[in-house]
């Protein structure tokens, strides 16, 4: 079954907004051209507004890092679906940074992905695990508990806008990357296989995951060279130009 490639960028806080235009003007002649790989970059929300002015026309795409699951109301702080909707295609959910940092739980990551899939907005659902998790050999049961809670009541007539992210917590930021073994066991053995248990083999066929955690040109196409993985969430590379390209031109069938 056919999946389109997709190499989003996760550029976290970084980049002013005079920095976020000068970046997204680097890349897209270079992106545009490559027409069977689907690229994305995902800017803080005060670069939202700017980018997607300077995407217009372009094959490149827009995400949001986060969004919080209620419409409106007094929420201090937070940026909602319907705030997104006009000028972000996709957005991100459930990334490790903000399990870790901001106590966002499995319960919590439900209702934004719900959020986002109700306003039309494609989740890049994350999910991994812990070096402690791994090294305990709770690899596979976690990352399928993980993807069950997220999905929680969300119907299948939506999982066409769905992305899932595999992003091992100790291989992000770290230099520290899985082996393509690893990605392998873990997308075929607890992503793909709980996705076909709660919808379905040919879902599961059809439903794009990606890997991410310290992804760089060097290390990119191994990962792509395997069937199951469709691409990349990228984090500090998504900042140097050259390299974003490099990946996204190894995810290239």
């Amino acid at each position: 079954m056919t999946r389109v490639p997709l190499v989003a960028g996760n550029w976290k806080m970084n980049k002013t907004l005079g920095e976020a235009v000068r970046l997204v003007e680097v890349l897209m002649p270079q992106l545009d051209s490559l027409e069977r790989v689907e690229s994305l970059v995902c800017p803080p929300f005060t670069a939202l507004a700017p980018v997607a002015e300077a995407l217009r026309g372009s094959r490149l795409k827009l995400g949001a890092q986060n969004l919080y699951w209620l419409e409106a109301g007094a929420y201090t702080g937070e940026i909602s679906a319907p705030m997104l909707k006009d000028l972000c295609e996709y957005v991100i959910v459930g990334h490790s940074e903000r399990r870790q940092y901001f106590g966002e739980t499995d319960e919590t990551v439900n209702l934004r992905l719900r959020a986002a899939l109700g306003h039309q907005l494609k989740p890049i659902l994350c999910i991994g695990e812990t070096l402690a998790e791994r090294e305990a050999g709770q690899t596979l049961q976690l990352v399928g508990q993980q993807l069950r809670q997220a999905l929680t009541e969300v119907p299948a007539r939506e999982l066409h806008a769905l992305v899932i992210a595999y992003e091992p917590v100790w291989a992000i930021g770290t230099g520290r990357a899985a082996s393509p073994a690893d990605a392998l066991e873990v997308i075929d053995g607890a992503i793909r296989a709980t996705f076909s248990e709660l919808y379905g083999s040919e879902a599961a066929g059809r439903v794009r995951v990606l890997y991410g955690g310290s992804v760089g040109p060097k290390n990119a196409r191994s990962f792509f060279e395997l069937e199951t993985i469709d691409g990349a969430l990228v984090g500090g590379a998504s900042l140097r130009a050259e390299d974003f390209v490099q990946i996204a031109e190894a995810a290239a069938p």
